[in-house]
């Protein structure tokens, strides 16, 4: 039975639906018969699908869905459509599930621009798809997610990048003042499927949980009309996608904890803290050999490196060389910064710059500063701050124009007749005005303060 559009067969699944329906949503009601969790190998968890489908996990999943919103999938079915037709057609796609017979649809090919160039190609599968992926998320997360490493940061429940960056700085802070930084080469495209389902099939023992897993792996891909059929990797842009990746990778997280080694992952990102250069070229080289064993995946040599911490980037953040290590933004993080900056004022060109602020200034420095507030190196914060100011005092230089434009604002704000005379014709550009004395004293920051632009400094709070 595949998730096919009402366009076919709407009156079987019309009738089937009226059978069934018992609730708002056309959900009716299932037990969910999951056993207790327990150690590898065996007892695993069985009747996984009742779980699944059972009407309050269907229910959560699919308010999950309509907050989390997103792009439809290749039938154009959009989040808004999902609810009525759930209300419709769930009791045929329910018995599909329990049966075995349910088949995703592709996914559709989404290219997005990666922070260090080239793109990176996201797999956005339909609505409905990812309704079911959420449920599965829902009921697999408690079976695999008490098992993983301690060590482990990324898309898990209750953990964050902020608590493996704090890790990493106590790691340095103890003495172990090399990193062992590896990046897994293309890793979502390369997942090896036989091996990812094995790791999957450790703990569940529901075949037809097992087998819509493996469909959802093995669902084609859409790009430019063309469906391609894939037969590794798991493609990110669904719900049941993080998961999945921690269960591949919850074995190299073993491994480095046999080995009794300072290590913490985020995805695919993963740090080990070493006492010396020679221990983390050991480290790197055995770990690499691993990897390719094990799990057939490979390091990316142009990412991954041994080195010191405040030479090497983790989750946007490097950690000074200091007896007691400080947390500070990287360098390639403030770049990007400051190009996502530019790009604003680029497209707010002509707009009220107090319009400008509160609408589109305000909400990236409030979501990079949110993010990076761990950062304890003032100097940064001050300079990117004094950045900004001069941004916006540039743009009112460009906004006046003439010379008695200019010349007349600059005297509404209190600088001399003479002294505004001179400012307002001196031939030098709008980004050298934009610094100058004349503009900061006209402009200062309690000026900004009055227009509510955020800080960064103010969000940071400690520096």
């Amino acid at each position: 039975m595949t998730n096919e559009q009402p366009t076919k067969r709407d009156g079987k699944l019309k009738a089937a639906s009226r059978e069934s329906g018992r609730n708002p949503l056309g959900l009716d009601n299932g037990a969910a018969n999951v056993t207790a969790r327990q150690d590898i190998p065996i007892p695993k968890a069985v009747n996984l699908m009742e779980a699944v489908v059972e009407t309050e996990n269907v229910a959560k999943a699919l308010r999950r869905v309509e907050g989390n919103k997103g792009a439809p999938g290749i039938d154009n079915m959009t989040v808004e459509q999902l609810r009525p037709f759930m209300q419709t057609y769930w009791a045929t796609i329910k018995a599909a599930l329990l049966e075995g017979d349910y088949k995703p649809q592709p996914v559709k090919a989404v290219e997005i621009p990666k922070p260090d160039g080239g793109t990176r190609r996201l797999g956005i599968p339909t609505v409905l798809d990812r309704l079911i992926q959420q449920a599965m998320l829902q009921v697999l997360s408690p079976i695999f997610d008490p098992h993983f490493s301690q060590q482990s940061y990324g898309f898990r429940p209750c953990r964050s990048a902020h608590q493996a960056v704090k890790q990493s700085q106590t790691y340095v802070a103890g003495g172990k003042c090399w990193v062992v930084d590896l990046d897994l080469e293309k890793f979502f495209d390369r997942v090896n499927h036989d091996i990812l389902m094995s790791r999957v099939a450790r703990r569940i023992d529901d075949k037809r949980l097992l087998l819509l897993v493996r469909r959802y792996l093995q669902a084609g891909i859409m790009s430019d009309g063309l469906t391609l059929a894939r037969t590794e990797g798991t493609p990110q842009g669904g719900p049941l996608s993080p998961l999945l990746s921690n269960i591949m990778l919850d074995e190299l997280d073993k491994e480095l904890e046999r080995r009794g080694h300072a290590f913490c992952r985020y995805a695919d990102d993963c740090n080990i803290y070493v006492k010396s250069s020679q221990a983390g070229k050991r480290v790197f080289e055995s770990i690499s050999q691993f990897l390719w064993k094990k799990l057939k995946l490979k390091i990316n040599p142009a990412k991954s490196a041994v080195g010191r911490p405040r030479d090497r980037k983790f989750l946007g953040y490097t950690i000074t060389a200091e007896k007691e290590p400080r947390l500070r933004i990287a360098k390639e993080s403030i770049s990007r910064f400051r190009k996502a900056v530019k790009e604003l004022f680029r497209q707010g060109k002509g707009q009220n710059i107090g319009r400008f602020i509160q609408e589109k200034l305000n909400p990236l420095i409030r979501g990079w500063g949110n993010y990076f507030c761990l950062n304890r190196v003032k100097t940064i914060i001050e300079t990117l701050d004094s950045w900004i100011r001069r941004r916006l005092r540039r743009v009112l230089w460009v906004q006046w124009k003439r010379f008695h434009t200019r010349k007349k604002r600059l005297v509404a704000r209190g600088l001399g007749l003479k002294r505004a005379e001179l400012s307002a014709g001196n031939g030098h550009g709008s980004w050298w005005n934009a610094g100058a004395s004349h503009m900061n004293e006209a402009f200062p920051k309690k000026y900004f303060d009055a227009m509510r632009l955020i800080t960064l400094r103010e969000i940071m709070v400690g520096l």
